[in-house]
Parts: C-alpha cells; structure tokens; sequence
C-alpha cells in the first residue's frame, strides 16, 4: 500500500529530520510564550509562521560566491519541540534537552521562537557544552531585568538568569540595539550591574555599525557565541507583528546589514524570536524573520 503523506513544512524545504547527525546547522522550532502580555499573546505560533514564509526563500546566493546555503550547511529542521506554552519549567527542560541533542549530534541549532524567553533554554544547552561562552543579543530591549521574586521568570529576564546562572560570560556579551521606554527604571543600570556591555540603537547608529561591531570582534575574537536576534529590533514599519513593537527601529536593510558585520564569528548557537503571527502584516514580519535566519546561517558557515 502506498500512502499518501505530507512532511512538516521545513524552513525553506530543507529536509525533516530528528536525527541531525552529519548537519551543520539544524532548525528548531519553539513554540512557546509566556502569555503574560496584556493584549499581544501569539508569538507561540512564531516558528511555523517563519516557515510559511520561508518559502519565498531561494537557496543561492550570488553574492556569497553563488553558494548552496542549504547543501553547504547540510541544514535540517527537527521540527518543534514538543511542550505546552504557559508552562515555564517543563517547556524550557523541554527545549534544553532538544538543543542538547541537536549540539551533541554535531549541529549548530538555530532556534525560532516563541517570545524572548526561549533564548534562556537554548542558551542553557549552548553554555553546558561550550565554557566561556559569549552572547550577542540584537534587541531593542535588554531582556535582563530585575526579576520578579514571585514570577522570575518572563520574556523580560532570560539574559538576568544566563548572567546569574554563570552560562555566559558577561564581561564579553553585548546587547546592541537598544531604544525606547520600560515599564521601570534602572533596566540600563542593572544589565551593566550584571556586566553586560550595552549598545543604544542611537550610539550604534551615531558611531556606525561597522566600528561597533569591530570593537565587539576585538574584544571576543574567537571565543564562542550565541547570537540572539529579536525582530522588535526592527522599526513596525517593516516588522509588525512583534510581542512589544518600538517605534525607531532599524529598517530591513539595516538589520540585515548588520547581520552580515559578525561573518567570521565562532557562532556555537542561535536563535530568532518574538515573531507574533496574531499581529502581523501579510506574513511581513515572518517573512523578514525567515532572511534574517537566512543570514544568520551564512554566518555558520565553515571557512
């Protein structure tokens, strides 16, 4: 009998796969938020809404030297982790054990959230195998507050618990994008209180992206990174549907560019997050969030 089945839909096509063995690089969705936001819940639905709009996506890319992005990465997608949203603990055990296992086999996992607080997980897997290890946080918010004593754990404070845990080294991770207003004061201060180095998007603008980032490359070299992107980086002009949008952002082409500045880092793993579906535009936000992945993967590639 021959049946008539359907594969998952994979970013870009790439094959599905839960045995990432010989890859590169390997998707993984999470889809997860907290709900905690009083009106834009949804990014829950993030992963599957990057991949819809992934296939838009073609695999060359003439201006790398024309290259395969998914052969030469060997790319998979392991699909989504399985968890419950809302969920805090199971879903990030959840999700720490699936990166786990993509690292282990061999492969670079590059995470699609889900809100801000997946970072938390996956930077937890990334940490145990590689020690040192640095972050790269793209944001328009630090995501390093000061906790809740009763509800510590939210889409706020992931890179709070990465620092308090010791999974990262602080003195060399930056937080490079920032704008806009919080909901209290001091979030500035404490991220530097936890040794973060912080990068407003007016000073990455006012002093240029490449001389930014070459002071973040003198100051790491080759030490190992996981770089997160958040898409509220971006201006809601191009970038709609996000859990918290900021008006001043980068536009398409400024985020993308700024990607392209970290070639040569040693990325060990990564992750885009905070697409909310519920909010977006035609798939807008989804749609740049599948070629900021894209770009991201070229930077996994081995020299």
């Amino acid at each position: 009998m021959t049946l008539t089945t359907q594969a998952p839909r994979t970013f870009m096509g790439v094959p599905f796969s839960q045995d990432p063995q010989g890859a590169r690089a390997a998707i993984l969705g999470v889809p997860f938020d907290c709900g905690i936001h009083p009106f834009r819940i949804g990014s829950r639905q993030g992963p599957d809404a990057i991949r819809e709009e992934s296939l838009l996506l073609r695999p060359f890319h003439p201006e790398r030297g024309d290259i395969n992005l998914i052969d030469a990465l060997g790319l998979v997608d392991c699909g989504n982790v399985r968890l419950t949203p809302s969920r805090i603990k199971a879903a990030f055990e959840a999700t720490e054990r699936a990166a786990l296992s993509i690292i282990d086999a061999g492969a670079i996992p590059m995470g699609f959230g889900g809100d801000g607080s997946i970072s938390l997980p996956l930077v937890r897997a990334a940490g145990q195998r590689h020690p040192g290890m640095c972050v790269i946080h793209i944001d328009s918010h630090t995501d390093a507050y000061r906790p809740d004593p009763d509800h510590p754990l939210d889409p706020s404070t992931q890179y709070t618990f990465a620092a308090l845990e010791q999974r990262v080294s602080t003195a060399l991770s930056w937080h490079v994008g920032l704008r806009g207003t919080t909901m209290v004061g001091g979030v500035h201060d404490y991220g530097r209180e936890l040794g973060y180095n912080l990068v407003t998007l007016r000073e990455l603008l006012h002093r240029g992206p490449e001389t930014v980032v070459a002071e973040i490359r003198a100051m790491i070299g080759q030490r190992p990174v996981y770089f997160s992107f958040d898409m509220d980086v971006f201006d809601p002009s191009c970038a709609p549907g996000v859990a918290t949008p900021v008006w001043g952002g980068l536009s398409a082409r400024e985020g993308l560019d700024l990607i392209r500045l970290f070639e040569g880092f040693n990325i060990v793993g990564a992750d885009v997050n905070t697409v909310s579906p519920p909010h977006d535009l035609k798939g807008m936000t989804a749609f740049l969030a599948a070629a900021v992945t894209c770009e991201i993967l070229l930077l996994l590639l081995p020299e």
